[in-house]
C-alpha cells in the first residue's frame, strides 16, 4: 500500500539540495499531521520532544514489523535479526514476534535477548573471539547456532564440549551437542568503508577460503565429536547498495559449499539502505532473489537453508533523532555551526565513517531548505559533526526541534557517555500512543559504577 508523502511540497527548488528529505528516508508512517507538523505512529514529533525532552531516538514500530515481515516472507525460516544494529529488550520481542531468529555476537548481547524471553534456540551466536565463558553460556542456556570464527574457538569449544566437565567458568556438564556454522571469508571486497567490509581475504573475521583455512576448518569441526557441523556462514560487509556484490559472492561460497553436503548456508546481512536524498537501495526480496539464484547456478541442492542475517535494512529508516538547537553561530564567508544537544555519543557515525544524513525541522517538514549548515554536537571535539553538509529552512532559530532521520541503526547501540553526557531515551511510536521503551540515563546513573 503507498503511503502518503510526509510533506506537501512547495514547488520544485531552484537547487535541488533545497528540497525537504524525500519519503523513503522516514519512517513507513511518517505523514503531516493537521497543525502541518510531522507525525510518526500517530505522534506529533513536536510534541513528543517537548513532553521528553532531547535528544531522543524516536522508532516507528509498523516500520519495525513491516521490515521483519518482509525478511521473513524473503528468506524464510531461520533469518535472523542482526541485533548489533539496535537492540533492547522491546526490539528483542517484536523481532521475535515477528518470525525471525536474532542473531547476537557478545554475552551482553545474549542476555539482553534471553532476558526478554527470546527461545535459546532461536539464537545464533556470532564474534571474532568469544570466550570460554561467553560459550559455555550459550551451552548451558541451548543456543541454537554458534557461527565459528577461528581455529582457536575451535579448540575452547572443544575443551569445553569434550572434556568431563565445562571449563572454568562453566556452569556444569553439557547437555546437548552445539550447532555450528563454520564462517568463511570468500575473498570479495565490496565498495563501501573499510571499516565495514568483511568479506575480503584481509579480515579479522573468519576462515579465508583462499588460503585453503576454510576447508581445514570444516575438515576439524567434521571431526570433532562434540560439536554438529551443520552449515557454512559468510559476511561480505555492510551498507552494500549493489546486488551484484552479494550475487558475486553466493555463487563463490556455494561453489565452495555444495560438495559439502550440509543443511545450512548463511550469507550474512550487509544489504544498504538510503541515508541521504537521491540515494536507493535494493529491498529484502530483491537481494534474496539474487542470492537463492546464485546459489543455485553454484550447485547448491534446493532442500538447503539459505538465508540471512539482516540488521541494518530493518532498523534503520524506522528510527530518527530528535535535538533542540541550542546555539547558531554565523562566521561569514566560511559557514554557519548550527549547535544541537546531542552529538558524536548518541551518533558516532559521521565522525568514524564520515556518514552522511539529512536534517529538517519536524515543524515544517515540507519546507524548502535553502540555508547551508554544519549541524554539530555539544561535545568538546572539532570532530563532534552530527550532519557535516546539512540544509536548513530559512528560518530556523534557537529552541527549534531538529531531526535527522535514518538514525535506527547503529546509533543508540553505538551511543556513550563522552564528556559525561546521559545516553537519551529510545521511544516507540504506534497508534497514536508513545511508550518509552529504554528510560534516558539520569546524572546519577553515571555514577552507578562508582566504587
Amino acid at each position: 500500500m503507498a503511503r502518503r508523502s510526509p510533506a506537501v511540497r512547495p514547488g520544485p527548488p531552484s537547487d535541488p539540495r533545497s528540497a525537504p528529505p524525500e519519503p523513503r528516508l522516514l519512517p513507513d508512517t511518517a505523514e503531516v499531521g493537521p497543525r502541518g507538523r510531522l507525525t510518526v505512529g500517530g505522534v506529533d514529533l513536536v510534541d513528543l520532544a517537548g513532553e521528553l525532552g532531547t535528544p531522543l531516538f524516536v522508532y516507528d514500530e509498523a516500520h519495525l514489523r513491516n521490515r521483519c515481515r518482509e525478511a521473513r516472507a524473503a528468506w524464510g525460516e531461520g533469518v535472523a535479526y542482526a541485533t548489533k544494529a539496535f537492540l533492547c529488550r522491546a526490539m528483542a520481542v517484536l523481532a521475535h514476534e515477528e518470525g525471525m531468529y536474532l542473531d547476537v555476537s557478545t554475552g551482553g548481547e545474549l542476555h539482553v535477548a534471553l532476558s526478554a524471553g527470546v527461545p535459546p534456540e532461536h539464537l545464533v551466536l556470532h564474534g571474532n573471539n568469544k570466550s570460554e565463558s561467553e560459550l559455555a553460556r550459550a551451552l548451558e542456556v541451548g543456543v541454537g547456532r554458534i557461527v565459528v570464527d577461528s581455529f582457536d574457538e575451535l579448540a575452547r569449544l572443544g575443551r569445553l564440549v569434550d572434556g568431563p566437565e565445562h571449563a572454568r567458568g562453566s556452569a556444569g556438564p553439557t547437555r546437548h551437542r552445539p550447532r555450528v556454522l563454520v564462517r568463511v571469508t570468500p575473498g570479495v571486497e565490496v565498495h563501501t568503508h573499510e571499516y565495514v567490509r568483511t568479506g575480503q581475504a584481509d579480515s579479522k573475521f573468519g576462515f579465508s577460503m583462499l588460503s585453503g583455512a576454510a576447508a581445514e576448518a570444516v575438515a576439524a569441526a567434521e571431526l570433532m565429536p562434540g560439536v554438529e557441523l551443520v552449515g557454512i556462514h559468510a559476511h561480505i560487509g555492510s551498507q552494500v547498495f549493489d546486488v551484484g556484490h552479494f550475487e558475486q559472492a553466493a555463487e563463490i561460497i556455494g561453489r565452495f559449499f555444495a560438495p559439502l553436503g550440509l543443511a545450512e548456508l548463511v550469507v550474512g546481512g550487509g544489504l544498504g539502505v538510503p541515508y541521504v536524498n537521491g540515494e536507493v537501495a535494493p529491498g529484502q526480496a530483491e537481494w534474496a532473489a539474487a542470492t537463492h539464484d546464485a546459489c543455485r547456478r553454484a550447485g547448491v541442492a534446493p532442500d538447503v537453508r539459505v538465508t540471512a542475517e539482516p540488521g541494518r535494512s530493518i532498523v534503520a529508516t524506522a528510527g530518527m533523532t530528535l535535538y533542540t538547537v541550542g546555539t547558531v553561530k554565523e562566521i561569514p564567508g566560511i559557514r554557519t555551526y548550527v549547535s544541537v544537544d546531542g552529538g558524536m555519543s548518541d551518533n558516532p557515525r559521521p565522525v568514524l565513517y564520515g556518514s552522511g544524513y539529512e536534517a529538517f525541522l519536524p515543524r515544517e517538514p515540507g519546507a524548502l531548505r535553502p540555508r547551508p549548515v554544519r549541524v554539530v554536537g555539544k561535545h568538546c571535539e572539532s570532530g563532534d559533526v552530527v550532519v557535516a553538509e546539512a540544509r536548513l529552512p530559512a528560518d530556523f532559530a534557537v529552541g527549534d526541534v531538529l531531526a535527522t532521520p535514518v538514525t535506527g541503526a547503529y546509533g543508540y547501540s553505538m551511543a556513550s557517555n563522552y564528556n559525561k553526557v546521559p545516553r537519551p531515551p529510545v521511544v516507540f511510536v504506534a497508534t497514536g500512543r508513545a511508550r518509552v521503551v529504554v528510560r534516558g540515563e539520569t546524572l546519577d546513573d553515571l555514577l552507578r559504577l562508582e566504587v
